[in-house]
């Protein structure tokens, strides 16, 4: 009986296939919009976290213990001596590299007005261990290590009106809290993925700017990147015990405890999942109704069947069986078509620098969204459970009219 009832399932999708094509269509539809939704909502979590360990905090970062309290005066003087913290750093399994960087405001004069823009020292030969750092650069090479020069993030030298090769001068205060002025080549510009170092930042070699801000061996702040094998909570309580046995008294942190941003991710994820959830319910209605329309315009077909001794049960497993073939057939072609489209996004990128423009936020310009397969195998199945258990109502309903009665529906 269940294959006699197969069969007549698979016969009646056959038999009208605009209405069958309707059906999958609208599955297929739905399903492709969540899959993409949750790579997007994927993508820019794990992108917002990439940009707080690559440029902001690290997995653990280690300061000067006072730093934090002052840091809205731009403490320059309070620093981390590097070859110990690296020496305390070398101690601690799973750490994957870490990078020195200072970091200062400077003031600009360019043909009679004045700009503000903030310098960061950086090491760069650890910077190309920590991160892809020639990635950034759009356009010319990266500064050399001893060479008064530097890379503009590519907005700001564009703001400026300032091309390859130009050379500036940079006035800013230094360690011993005296003023001093720099001027620098530009060798490169930089696309950083964060758009507010595109418009406000230009890096130069950590040498030249401990010169320059007289602080020789010293850093301002030191950003640790630990393996998978280790949670950066142990990493930072490793760290901080090596420190302290050294006699070097600095403030170790990890993560989360530094940005409020991680905090704000973690929210963020829960307002997009939220987000993704209110649009799985909206795409589900679309699979819903569709379904339970298709059924409530087949009340004659009902009716023939019924006619002809087909009653209660069967008639629900005619019609489940039907939801469960088209949705099969409708969800699995909308997942593939969202792993696709996916697959293609996340190699192109989906380029929000007009919208991002001014936006102080640590996302970057263009996102890459990101393939969740545990979420895109739910999708698969939940969108076929939907489809199904929207056949039962009307389905059931249907089943304890009367032949004579259904068949009075046009």
């Amino acid at each position: 009986m269940s294959f006699r009832i197969a069969k007549t399932a698979f016969k009646n999708i056959s038999r009208n296939m605009r209405r069958s094509i309707l059906s999958g269509t609208a599955i297929a539809v739905a399903s492709m919009s969540i899959v993409a939704l949750f790579a997007l909502i994927g993508g820019m979590s794990q992108d917002m976290k990439n940009n707080l360990r690559n440029f902001y905090t690290g997995d653990v970062r280690v300061r000067n213990k006072d730093y934090e309290e002052y840091e809205r005066f731009n403490p320059v003087h309070l620093t981390v001596n590097i070859n110990k913290a690296g020496e305390a750093i070398s101690k601690i399994d799973g750490i994957e590299s870490w990078v020195p960087r200072v970091s200062f405001p400077s003031s600009i004069y360019i043909d009679g007005s004045t700009f503000s823009a903030i310098g960061t020292g950086v090491d760069l030969e650890r910077e190309r261990n920590y991160f892809d750092l020639d990635s950034i650069v759009v356009a010319g090479r990266l500064p050399e290590r001893g060479k008064k020069e530097m890379i503009m993030g590519a907005v700001l030298a564009r703001n400026l009106h300032l091309e390859l090769g130009d050379k500036i001068t940079f006035q800013t205060m230094t360690a011993d809290r005296s003023t001093n002025a720099i001027t620098l080549k530009i060798t490169g510009l930089a696309a950083f993925p964060v758009a507010s170092l595109n418009s406000k930042y230009f890096w130069m070699p950590l040498d030249r700017a401990q010169d320059f801000l007289n602080m020789p061996g010293e850093a301002q702040e030191i950003l640790v990147k630990t393996s998978h094998n280790i949670k950066p909570l142990l990493a930072a309580e490793k760290l901080s015990a090596a420190l302290s046995s050294s006699g070097t008294e600095l403030e170790v942190k990890q993560l989360e405890d530094i940005s409020m941003m991680f905090g704000l991710i973690r929210m963020a994820e829960t307002v997009y999942n939220i987000i993704g959830i209110f649009f799985f319910l909206l795409g589900s209605t679309v699979i819903i109704n569709t379904t339970m329309m298709v059924i409530f315009e087949r009340m004659r077909e009902i009716g023939t069947l019924s006619a002809l001794g087909m009653h209660g049960r069967e008639l629900v497993k005619l019609f489940l069986l039907e939801g469960t073939f088209i949705s099969a057939i409708g969800a699995a072609v909308g997942v593939a078509a969202g792993i696709l489209l996916v697959a293609y996004l996340s190699k192109t990128g989906i380029d929000f620098t007009d919208a991002m423009s001014g936006m102080e936020f640590e996302m970057s310009s263009i996102l890459y969204p990101k393939l969740n397969a545990g979420k895109t195998i739910f999708v698969y199945f939940y969108a076929v459970a939907i489809a199904c258990l929207a056949t039962l109502i009307p389905s059931r309903k249907a089943s304890k009219i009367q032949p004579v009665e259904a068949l009075r529906y046009i």
